[in-house]
């Protein structure tokens, strides 16, 4: 599982894909300093995450935890709402991962052909090939997912070093002050402060989506343990890599107009060329983002597949009943496994008639988990108002920092305990609270239809279609996973 998510999530290799953003608004100086401020929201936000996870691990996620600790008037209307928001931004982060592969394979077509002429809709083409790609490692060798995850790891690992120590063996580090101090302004914001703000998602779409490990529970030994150690462990090891990765970037990227102003379209494959001089090399060092990149795309179908499955499961998405079908032959949910293949090939057509089609994608999967997240911890909160007692759980927030609190009365340390799970919970609700805001904007202006961030646009449009299916099916379907719950250690049937 550890392999799982760190593989699912691919976070050193993202923020490599996602340097366009960081240096179009915010710079270097954004990138290490804001990485620093994203890692540590998003621990709080995560650490609450894994203490429900714990409470309930099922494949329903968040969807589940919002049905169980949401007063009962809204339960089953906010819990719906998570549900689609967390199909969504699994749904979309599939077609972000198969697009990236897709038009970084471009990149280098563009790279070592000097008289290739870069079409949006190879890209496109390239995305769909990848999407198609990824059918047979999660259908005829789904029972074989575990181990390729295990060698992916190694590759994840492995290839960190092997690009971090060609980039710092290669290239002259940049002034100290001038890659963590200067800020730049590049989107021609009124301020660099609100450019950074913007700018933000890069860093932050990189630690998105840790929660992947929680859709697989079902098929996970010993979950209430395990969950909460993959989450945690994966958000400890990656984010470790990607600060170091961020800071080998910040002083070995050399010019950023130069990396920006690249056939390829990718800030990083410039970087190894500009940094190696040599075609055969910067091509190699391109490959291990590549190849992790399509094995994130084989965990991200599983992950995304699992999640509609169990909201299907629970009747919370049209067609429901073929989309909670199990296949037995390969013990996969196979018409989920299929509707997130068609749904990332379709959204990669976005390419075709936007410029600023890989800044919509990743917005739009990072704007509904993010707020998929903030929509779970706030009911979490609410619930540890109303109530002075949580359900059982073998994780525990109240377990960092709480060593000293052993000589201390039983009373005493239980409420420091308390308070401490409660202000992570606050803090993550804070942190994410102007990160959904920036996260909707476009990168530069003049702002036109070809670079808008169609993002809310189409989550509201998306919404709606939920919002109608429920006030005309769902709501006599859908009762939210809650009825199923029972917890004897609070004395009722489920925690209201």
């Amino acid at each position: 599982m550890l392999g799982f998510a760190s593989t699912c999530i691919a976070s050193w290799e993202g923020i490599l894909t996602y340097l366009s953003f960081v240096l179009t608004d915010g710079g270097t100086a954004l990138l290490f300093w804001g990485f620093i401020a994203c890692a540590i929201g998003q621990t709080a936000v995560y650490a609450s995450l894994a203490e429900m996870a714990s409470i309930s691990p099922t494949a329903g996620g968040q969807y589940h935890w919002v049905s169980e600790f949401a007063p009962r008037r809204y339960q089953k209307l906010l819990s719906y709402l998570s549900g689609w928001l967390t199909a969504i931004g699994w749904q979309m982060y599939l077609a972000s991962v198969c697009f990236l592969v897709g038009t970084i394979v471009q990149g280098l077509i563009a790279l070592n052909t000097p008289d290739y002429i870069y079409e949006r809709w190879h890209g496109t083409l390239l995305s769909i090939a990848v999407t198609f790609f990824c059918i047979p490692f999660v259908t005829f060798f789904a029972s074989r997912l575990p181990w390729v995850e295990a060698g992916l790891l190694v590759i994840h690992i492995v290839g960190f070093f092997a690009i971090v120590g060609t980039l710092w063996g290669t290239t002259t580090p940049s002034n100290a002050r001038a890659v963590l101090l200067q800020f730049y302004n590049g989107g021609n914001w009124p301020t660099t402060g609100l450019s950074s703000m913007i700018g933000l998602i890069a860093p932050m779409a990189v630690l998105v989506g840790y929660d992947c490990s929680v859709h697989m529970s079902e098929e996970t030994q010993d979950a209430s343990s395990t969950l909460p150690k993959a989450i945690m462990g994966s958000v400890l090891l990656n984010v470790t890599l990607v600060f170091i990765m961020v800071v080998t970037i910040c002083f070995c990227l050399g010019s950023p107009e130069a990396a920006l102003g690249g056939v390829t379209g990718y800030p990083f494959i410039q970087m190894f060329y500009n940094a190696t001089g040599s075609y055969a090399a910067a091509n190699t060092l391109t490959a291990i983002p590549t190849i992790m990149l399509a094995g994130c795309a084989f965990s991200e179908v599983a992950a995304s597949s699992r999640q509609l499955w169990s909201f299907a499961r629970d009747k919370g998405v049209p067609g429901y009943s073929w989309l909670s079908l199990v296949s037995p032959r390969w013990n996969i949910p196979l018409p989920a496994v299929i509707v997130s293949l068609v749904i990332s090939a379709l959204i990669s057509l976005i390419n075709i008639g936007s410029s600023v089609a890989l800044q919509a994608i990743t917005s739009f999967g990072a704007l509904a988990t993010l707020l998929s997240y903030y929509l779970t911890i706030a009911t979490f909160v609410g619930f540890r108002m109303r109530s002075s007692k949580l359900p059982e759980r073998r994780w525990s927030l109240g377990r960092f920092g709480m060593v000293c609190l052993i000589k201390m009365p039983a009373i005493v340390a239980a409420q420091l305990i308390v308070l401490t799970g409660k202000l992570v919970n606050v803090f993550g609700l804070a942190f994410l609270s102007p990160l959904i805001f920036f996260i909707m904007w476009p990168l530069t202006r003049p702002v036109t239809a070809s670079t808008m961030n169609w993002s809310p646009v189409m989550l509201g449009g998306v919404l709606a279609i939920a919002m109608l299916f429920y006030v005309f099916k769902g709501r006599h379907e859908y009762t939210g996973p809650v009825v199923d719950v029972k917890r004897p250690e609070l004395g009722v049937s489920h925690p209201q």
